[in-house]
């Protein structure tokens, strides 16, 4: 994930953080270094990655999720993704307020198919109980976002 601003965004008069979700282990230079070659998108085994911007990868969690194969960054030919860095990514779910539980509506797709386990759900007064998502255990990887029929799960930067 890019954590400054780029040129290109400097120039527009865009220097602002977005919420683009560059691959995972992107460099903080990424946008300095990756050259658009499209060869990351191509090896994603989920189809997680796509072009975005300008050509430059990123994460589109509506269609996929990560499994962090590392395929992307065997692809990287130029230094672009850093498998040496100690997190894949900055990034969490977080849950938006037409989520079905917080409505009342009992659903905890999102927990199911939370395999580190980030998503629990909290009694609250007259029995009714919300998600909740542990920062420490969420890898960011997306699967909640696809699984969530009232597509109230969304990927963030921290």
């Amino acid at each position: 994930m890019h954590t400054g601003s780029s040129r290109r965004q400097f120039l527009r008069g865009r220097w602002h953080h977005d919420d683009v979700i560059r691959p995972p282990w992107a460099t903080a230079l990424f946008t300095d270094q990756c050259q658009r070659c499209g060869l990351c998108v191509d090896q994603c085994e989920t189809h997680l990655l796509v072009n975005g911007s300008g050509g430059f990868p990123q994460a589109d969690f509506g269609q996929a999720h990560c499994t962090f194969c590392g395929q992307c960054v065997a692809a990287c030919q130029h230094g672009a993704l850093n498998p040496d860095q100690q997190k894949p990514w900055t990034v969490v779910a977080q849950i938006a307020s037409h989520c079905l539980a917080l409505n009342q509506i009992h659903c905890r797709t999102c927990e199911e198919f939370c395999e580190p386990q980030a998503i629990g759900f909290q009694l609250k007064p007259g029995g009714l109980a919300e998600p909740v998502i542990n920062s420490d255990l969420c890898t960011g990887c997306g699967e909640c976002v696809a699984a969530c029929p009232a597509r109230a799960m969304e990927i963030k930067p921290l």
